[in-house]
């Protein structure tokens, strides 16, 4: 069956190394990871990549959360006929059942995954304007009461990152190694579902 995997660039890396670690014949299609600042253009973005690749491929998964697109993005799917992993972003994904225990416990958590660690300095520091105008950071920040790495790989680098990144901010940090999560099991699943209906 040929197959192709539509997926948000901050999974990137997680799913070359599932799809490598399954020995999946997949072909990998990524929409960058910087949409999640404008997620009113996700599902437009993603049917773009649904019109181009559905006359070649038996198969389609998306690789994406709901990721603040308010329904708009299972919408697009329904109409194709082409699954999601289920559930609203990659933070539920790799924590499971233990994100609302998290969230319940404390709802002023700003979660951190190795993606977003990596890519910290450009896409929040930067991307919120707190380089250019650092005052804002008691307002955007204003509700946060901890941060959480939700860590997918060993890395001490990035649990370096991770206490800097804490600091930065001015909360406690907390370190729950969740590796891959359900991430890895609901895409499994869709792995295993037949080809879309037709």
């Amino acid at each position: 069956m040929n197959v192709a995997i539509v997926l948000c660039g901050a999974l990137a890396k997680e799913i070359v190394e599932i799809v490598r670690r399954h020995g999946w014949d997949v072909s990998l299609h990524g929409i960058a990871a910087q949409e999640h600042m404008t997620p009113q253009n996700i599902a437009l973005l993603v049917e773009r990549k649904l019109l181009a690749l559905l006359p070649q491929f038996d198969k389609i998964i998306v690789a994406y959360g709901d990721c603040g697109t308010g329904g708009a993005l299972d919408e697009v799917l329904a109409r194709y006929k082409v699954q999601r992993i289920s559930g609203p972003h990659c933070y539920e994904m790799y924590a499971g059942a233990e994100f609302q225990k998290m969230m319940d416990d404390e709802p002023g958590t700003f979660f951190l995954t190795d993606f977003l660690l990596r890519g910290f300095d450009n896409l929040v520091w930067k991307g919120l304007g707190l380089d250019r105008h650092p005052m804002l950071k008691d307002m955007y920040f204003a509700n946060y009461r901890r941060v959480v790495y939700l860590q997918q790989r060993d890395d001490d680098s990035l649990i370096g990152k991770a206490h800097a990144v804490a600091a930065k901010m001015g909360f406690p940090l907390e370190v729950r190694r969740t590796g891959y999560g359900e991430l890895e099991r609901r895409l499994v699943e869709l792995m295993e579902c037949p080809s879309r209906s037709t």
